[in-house]
């Protein structure tokens, strides 16, 4: 469904949203204020700095309450997901979006024509891109959420969870991914048809490039209303292995895009949405839908 809030250009101010406790963060938001003064006096700019985790979410819905703000966030996949959601959560605002990449993962940053701040802000040219849309039945009825990138189930959130636990770096990574695919169990799915089908994974994309996993699609078209579908049917653990050797390596090729995907998950299972693990419980109906030009960006 399409988006007809109108265009959030010009900027009243500039509000960075960032994480103080992350390391080396100080640093990095003093680099970009500076950045900003001497490039443009007359721009106000305003810091906001989290305190806890979803503070990010509260902080932008705030934030696009009022006026036309450039929101900044200087984060990784996560904390930017955090921005678009409180963002979304106000109709008819009027704010506009970018990352600055400071995390972990980065995909979304990665996946975008990449500019200078200060050069993007003076040329204010502001377009929109799609969302995906999940809304979530069962025992999270009627909870929506946004993604800028991608959700994944199975694979995706397993291999995140498992990084996470087995520390940063890439070989401490990848020894990470090969305890993660000698202990993936499938997850069943049952479609809006009533047909069930056996996955080991299922990515549903708005880019095409995940960082951690490689190519996932040929497609880059994060402004035409549709997701790629990426599917691996539970087949062993061999083949998943062949899959994400593929996926880092030569990429995964070309992978059907639609519009919406529904399903309802007969067994518990993780989901990774932009780098956020949550555990969906089973019996809970998921709709993915692609939320055509929702987000207005720089």
């Amino acid at each position: 469904m399409a988006d007809d809030r109108a265009p959030a250009a010009p900027f009243d101010r500039v509000v960075l949203v960032f994480n103080p406790a992350k390391a080396g963060m100080a640093d990095r938001i003093g680099d970009v204020q500076r950045d900003l003064t001497a490039e443009l006096p007359d721009l106000q700019i305003d810091l906001l700095p989290t305190e806890y985790a979803g503070h990010a979410r509260d902080l932008a819905r705030s934030v696009a309450s009022r006026g036309a703000a450039l929101l900044v966030s200087v984060s990784g996949d996560g904390g930017y997901n955090e921005v678009v959601n409180g963002v979304m959560d106000v109709p008819a605002s009027r704010a506009v979006c970018t990352v600055l990449p400071a995390g972990n993962a980065n995909d979304h940053h990665r996946s975008m024509t990449a500019r200078p701040l200060t050069e993007a802000i003076r040329e204010g040219r502001v377009h929109r891109i799609d969302l995906l849309r999940i809304t979530f039945g069962g025992a999270h009825r009627g909870q929506v959420q946004y993604a800028h990138s991608y959700v994944g189930f199975g694979l995706t959130p397993l291999m995140a969870i498992g990084i996470e636990k087995g520390g940063k770096g890439k070989i401490l990574e990848l020894l990470s991914v090969a305890r993660t695919l000698s202990h993936l169990k499938p997850f069943e799915l049952v479609r809006a048809d009533g047909a069930t089908a056996r996955f080991d994974s299922l990515i549903l994309a708005n880019i095409s490039r995940m960082a951690k996993y490689g190519t996932v699609s040929e497609s880059n078209h994060p402004d035409d209303g549709r997701f790629e579908v990426v599917t691996l049917p539970h087949a062993g653990r061999w083949k998943m292995a062949l899959m994400t050797l593929r996926a880092v390596t030569l990429g995964l090729g070309h992978q059907p895009s639609v519009s919406s995907y529904a399903f309802t998950t007969r067994d518990a299972v993780p989901c990774q949405i932009d780098g956020e693990v949550v555990h969906v419980p089973a019996g809970t109906h998921v709709l993915v839908e692609s939320a055509k030009g929702a987000l207005a960006v720089i």
